[in-house]
């Protein structure tokens, strides 16, 4: 049963539902493996290092340039960067030394994975028999420890005489975003000028990042995305095979494509999570708490995407979440290795926050006898706003609310359902209740918006935000509907390419809605000042957020497991969410049970393994679990709390939604099996990630 997300509803025209949305589910959308080619374009395909870091010994490309079809075998050599795409820097993250960006390898590669030639032939099997001629003789190196390239430190200090010391700590397994549609690219030159679709979630990133890698101007430059299979973070920075394509058809002075493989998707792409988490609460004797301290470690892989930093910085700088604790230590360090790169992932450093903490308050509760709502309760936030270790400040919310809220969808108090669990545990089930609350930053920075009156009276709104299978086309016409007093359908959103809309950072940290939100309404406004709608009026605006508006939640799982074989059944879920005024219940409720499912699996069964040498042992879909329809929860219960965000962030009052389910659920999964696995104690201080069946099977062994 699901209940309705409508407190805060903002219901805009007669239909929350646009044709254009619908494409997508009806095959009739447009990804750019669906973008016909031009006439003459090559197809390209890669030879990838089978493991690293090791010298590049030989490479013998005879046999590859005598196969028809065959038209260029590249190196190194022939492709030289002109530049690097850009990292982020933080003001509160010190760097460190970066590795260098190699959009090929040259004498050595770095990691298992790493593309070392690229083959360009007339057809994508031609192109492939041309990488599977090559020979490619490695030199294996030492392995040699790297330093830190991110470290930052977040400390509030406050006298205390509590004694009680609780610690937990979580290891997280790199994960892969798993996007519908793999990475997919086709350049194509136009004399100076160069055109490039492109399956990305920041479409004007990737022309700057482009222009500096090729040394072009970026004005000569067009990024087209058009539908996105899903990204996740996955797709927010340009990677080297993307760079690589684009460098091809300068060179040649032809069109060049390529579309990623599934299997190349797992080994090359950039995966997330893989944090490693340690902290301490102490405690008085009635629950309070007032000194936490963390310890964050964050692998970085052999290269750094833009936002390298954001996994480990979110992580520190989310402490201490929604708990009112005075005295904060945090250390963070982010550190290369001879790994896959590793990205934002959705969520982005907030779910290992708040899977740290929820196991600390678990922990607590336990070890003080309180209950797991009593312990939460005792040490919430309660005004706001609220500043934290970093210097931002929580902006609003009820988190007090949200706990009775999550509780009473349960169906009771914590009491009452926890008398439910005994009896059944009485009658020989094994079943746990978990329950975590959460934060969740969503977004600074800018996005813009320009809107045009055409001939026939409907208008033309230009986004520098993108989409990736949300429906934001749908929310921002109903924003600029109700501000122009226009019905939807006589709106047209364009959005995902940079030759058609304005300059816009694009659709990353939950920022969306809020920020380009803001921007469409301020054009709108313009728009307005001009007098009477007519043809040829144009008006643009650029919305700048200062500060983050910050989300919030709350989760109850309900799971059982199996003596027999350790597997985890999530019977019941219960969500409620504050996300300020949500614009779209439909498409609020759609981003809730895409990061539910998301969440479960890293909880439970997500993880990309390799061996001592670097070789991916999950390198197909059939050795990397993802969640399926019967994985997700028996009785799923998606509710909403609204408390519109007072932040500068918006003139909305929304806040974000696309995360939460990654960074709420996975906590209250990862509570609930381990109150089934150990009802008489409070388990391991070590949580290794997921809590595969194997591993849950070893965790009743030890909790009787």
């Amino acid at each position: 049963m699901l209940d309705a997300i409508t407190a805060g509803t903002r219901w805009i025209g007669a239909s929350p539902r646009r044709v254009e949305d619908a494409r997508l589910l009806t095959g009739r959308g447009c990804f750019v493996a669906d973008v016909p080619p031009p006439a003459g374009t090559l197809h390209a395909a890669f030879l990838r290092a089978p493991l690293g870091p090791a010298r590049i010994a030989r490479l013998d490309q005879e046999a590859a340039h005598a196969l028809p079809g065959v038209v260029a075998v590249l190196t190194a050599a022939d492709l030289p960067p002109r530049g690097a795409p850009a990292i982020n820097h933080f003001r509160d993250v010190a760097p460190g030394p970066l590795p260098p960006f190699a959009p090929l390898a040259g004498d050595a590669v770095q990691a298992a994975g790493q593309a070392v030639v690229l083959v360009l032939a007339e057809t994508p099997a031609q192109a492939q028999d041309g990488a599977e001629a090559l020979r490619l003789e490695l030199e294996e190196m030492p392995l040699v420890a790297a330093p830190p390239a991110f470290t930052g430190a977040w400390r509030r200090e406050a006298a205390t005489n509590s004694s009680i010391e609780v610690s937990a700590a979580i290891s997280y397994a790199r994960v892969a975003p798993n996007p519908l549609e793999p990475r997919a690219v086709l350049a194509v030159p136009e004399g100076e000028r160069l055109t490039v679709w492109l399956s990305t979630q920041t479409p004007h990133r990737a022309r700057r990042d482009l222009a500096a890698v090729l040394g072009m101007d970026a004005a000569l430059i067009r990024v087209v995305a058009p539908d996105v299979g899903g990204a996740f973070g996955g797709k927010a920075s340009l990677f080297p095979e993307e760079a690589v394509l684009a460098m091809a058809a300068r060179h040649l002075g032809r069109p060049v494509r390529w579309v990623a493989t599934r299997g190349e998707e797992l080994l090359s792409a950039t995966q997330g999570r893989g944090g490693r988490l340690g902290g301490t609460v102490l405690l008085d004797g009635e629950g309070h708490a007032a000194r936490i301290s963390g310890d964050i470690a964050f692998p970085l892989g052999h290269r750094l995407p833009y936002s390298a930093a954001v996994p480990a910085r979110n992580a520190a700088r989310g402490l201490p979440g929604p708990y009112d604790i005075a005295a904060v230590q945090v250390a963070m360090a982010a550190t290369p290795d001879a790994g896959p790169a590793m990205g934002i992932h959705r969520g982005a450093g907030r779910p290992e926050c708040t899977m740290l903490l929820e196991r600390l308050m678990d922990r607590a509760a336990r070890r003080l006898k309180l209950s797991p709502v009593e312990i939460r309760r005792r040490n919430l936030v309660r005004r706001f706003p609220h500043a934290l270790p970093g210097g931002e400040a929580l902006d609003s919310g009820d988190f007090a609310a949200l706990l009775d809220a999550v509780l009473a969808k349960a169906g009771g108090d914590w009491d009452r359902l926890a008398a439910a669990r005994d009896a059944r545990r009485a009658a020989g089930e094994c079943v746990g209740l978990g329950l975590a609350l959460y934060v969740e930053p969503c977004g600074q920075g800018f996005e813009s918006a320009r809107v045009t009156v055409e001939a026939d009276g409907s208008v033309t709104l230009s986004v520098g935000a993108t989409a990736q299978g949300q429906g934001r086309e749908t929310a921002f016409a109903q924003l600029a509907a109700e501000a122009l007093a226009m019905e939807p359908a006589r709106i047209r959103v364009v959005q995902g390419d940079t030759a058609a809309t304005p300059e816009g950072i694009g659709a990353l940290a939950s920022r969306s809605t809020g920020i380009g939100g803001g921007a469409v309404l301020e054009a709108c406004a313009r728009l307005r000042v001009q007098g009477e709608l007519a043809p040829g009026m144009t008006a643009e605006a650029v919305f700048t957020a200062e500060t983050e508006a910050w989300a919030a939640g709350a989760v109850l799982a309900e799971v059982t497991l199996d003596d027999a074989t350790g597997e985890t059944g999530v019977n019941r879920l219960v969500w409620v969410d504050d996300a300020g005024v949500v614009l779209n219940p439909m498409l609020a409720k759609g981003q809730m049970w895409g990061g539910l499912a998301m969440g479960l699996g890293e909880a439970l069964m997500e993880r990309a393994v390799m061996d001592g040498a670097g070789q991916l042992l999950t390198g197909s879909l059939m050795d990397y679990a993802l969640p399926r329809a019967t994985d997700l929860p028996r009785q799923v219960v998606l509710a909403g709390v609204a408390r519109p965000s007072t932040a500068t962030n918006t003139p909305l009052g929304a806040k974000g939604i696309g995360e939460a389910g990654c960074i709420g659920v996975p906590a209250a999964i990862v509570n609930a099996v381990l109150d089934a696995a150990f009802p008489a104690g409070d388990g391991p201080d070590t949580i290794e990630l997921p809590l595969t069946p194997e591993r849950v099977w070893h965790m009743l062994r030890k909790g009787g």
